[in-house]
């Protein structure tokens, strides 16, 4: 459920780190440098970035500066052969959040990803609670108290996505690509079936809603934080 965009300028690093990532169920992106990652990002819902340094066009670097000056605060993860003190150091001074050289352990670097979403906030434990209310990733269910209903896995997925990031606006486009992915045939109306099907059976819910935003798309809000 969460998207990793992977920037290196290795095709064969980018296909084995897509590989590892993909086996554990994240959606992953590639970049061969940090103006392709850019173009990514504007184009599709990034939750975290293993990065590589040294690359043409724009190198890591600078990829890093250049979001950390427009205050994105996307965890970033440097995965580099450079190995000097000072090259880890000029990591963190351009904002990397963790760095780690290469060949990377894969099970380490499953770990640093994992420790990277939980510092953002991210529900790695595949859980998202907000007052009363949870959802529960494993069972794709939300309870409120004693009442506990099962969604089907594609309405789950909508609200999931949606509440992972209150007020964050997601376009039809980038919902049904990632969720229905995107050599799906489906048409960008099932995203307004699934979000009326949604708001109609949380409409009594006092914890959240699901707002339409004109001719941009959706954003769940926190009712406490709407005003």
């Amino acid at each position: 459920m969460f998207h990793i965009l992977i920037v290196d300028d290795d095709k064969n690093t980018r296909k084995l780190m897509r590989a590892v990532l993909e086996a554990e169920r994240y959606t992953v992106s590639t970049a061969k440098n940090g103006e392709d990652a850019l173009a990514v990002m504007d184009k599709e819902h990034i939750d975290l970035v293993i990065l590589d340094i040294m690359m043409p066009v724009m190198d890591g670097y600078e990829f890093t500066e250049t979001i950390r000056r427009a205050d994105n605060n996307l965890p970033v993860l440097m995965v580099s052969a450079k190995q000097l003190p000072a090259e880890r150091k000029q990591g963190f001074v351009v904002g990397t959040d963790d760095y780690m050289t290469k060949p990377v352990d894969e099970e380490e670097l499953l770990l640093h990803i994992k420790a990277l979403l939980r510092r953002a906030q991210i529900a790695v434990e595949r859980k998202i609670t907000i007052g009363d209310v949870c959802l529960d990733y494993d069972s794709f269910t939300v309870s409120r108290g004693s009442e506990v209903q099962e969604l089907p896995q594609k309405e789950f997925l909508l609200l999931y996505k949606l509440l992972s990031y209150p007020g964050t606006i997601f376009t039809r486009i980038q919902l049904m690509d990632e969720i229905w992915g995107l050599e799906s045939d489906t048409s960008w109306e099932t995203i307004t079936v699934h979000i009326n099907r949604l708001r109609k059976r949380f409409e009594e819910y006092d914890e959240f809603e699901i707002v339409s935003v004109r001719g941009l798309g959706y954003k769940a809000v926190k009712k406490d934080e709407k005003a």
